[in-house]
């Protein structure tokens, strides 16, 4: 039986964002967890996992810019860049939690989580960050840009250009725009049972904000808190190499692989559930 939603918005920084709560009231003893999801999903991608949280965690989770119910004054490029992206996380877990919560990411989501990692809020609002398919976007640069100097590792370099190719496909004008509204949210709601959503463009926004032109970084800090990075051997869009170097900004990370692909979060709920159960420190 899925749990009782609470319901509630967050404004600012002209954004209107929905807020979706699970489980008991934030309290003394009550653990706490907030889900922030990628693109083309909204916060029901974490449908699975949040009745089985519920029992007993306070549970957050929202829709990001311009996704589910959350919206936009204005759906241009500034209003999708990285720093806005961590403000509205710090946001709602100003409305909602009650202390430190556990921070979950899945692809854009898990871009926001790192940079949010790196804010100096961290500290005091973050226990602990579960990054799922979504690297670093400061690392992500500077691990091409580093292997690109070394002949020996162009290899590494090959396979995840190959694999992030759809990127530069993004920068295109008006192409990707159809291509979303003809075939891509199709093939997405065939393929993964559930909805591209209202607006299965809003995506191209993430990709053209920060990585065609990603101006400062959202935060330069290094990540204090204990990270959990999940590696899906069988994502099609990122290398388990790409995580090579991360402890140089993130010395307390520890790395699990699993036999499963990109949305690791819907298809394997109950594994979800169980990692977020373990104490980060072991």
């Amino acid at each position: 039986m899925h749990p009782t939603e609470r319901r509630s918005w967050v404004s600012g920084h002209g954004a209107e964002l929905a807020v979706y709560e699970y489980g008991p009231n934030p309290g003394p003893g009550v653990p706490e967890v907030l889900l922030v999801h990628g693109y083309p999903d909204d916060h029901t991608v974490f449908s699975g996992v949040i009745p089985l949280l519920a029992e007993d965690h306070h549970v957050i989770a929202y829709d990001t810019r311009d996704a589910g119910l959350s919206t936009v004054q204005e759906s241009v490029l500034a209003n999708f860049r990285l720093p806005l992206l961590v403000e509205d996380l710090y946001a709602v877990l100003e409305a909602t939690a009650g202390g430190p919560v556990q921070l979950v990411g899945h692809d854009w989501g898990s871009i926001q989580g790192w940079a949010a990692a790196r804010d100096a809020r961290a500290q005091s609002r973050l226990s602990r960050y579960l990054s799922i398919s979504g690297p670093d976007l400061q690392h992500f640069r500077s691990w091409f840009a580093q292997r690109l100097r070394d002949p020996r590792r162009w290899p590494d370099v090959l396979q995840q250009s190959l694999r992030s190719s759809y990127v530069a496909g993004f920068q295109v004008p008006v192409l990707p725009e159809l291509f979303f509204s003809v075939i891509g949210s199709r093939l997405y709601e065939r393929t993964q049972g559930r909805s591209a959503g209202r607006n299965p463009q809003r995506g191209l926004a993430l990709y053209r904000a920060n990585l065609a032109s990603p101006g400062q970084p959202a935060a330069p800090g290094t990540v204090q808190v204990p990270v959990d990075v999940i590696v899906p051997l069988h994502d099609p869009f990122l290398s388990p190499a790409l995580n090579q170097g991360v402890e140089s900004f993130a010395p307390n990370v520890r790395f699990t692989a699993v036999d499963a692909g990109h949305w690791w979060p819907a298809t394997h709920p109950a594994d979800l559930a169980a990692r977020l159960r373990e104490d980060p420190r072991s």
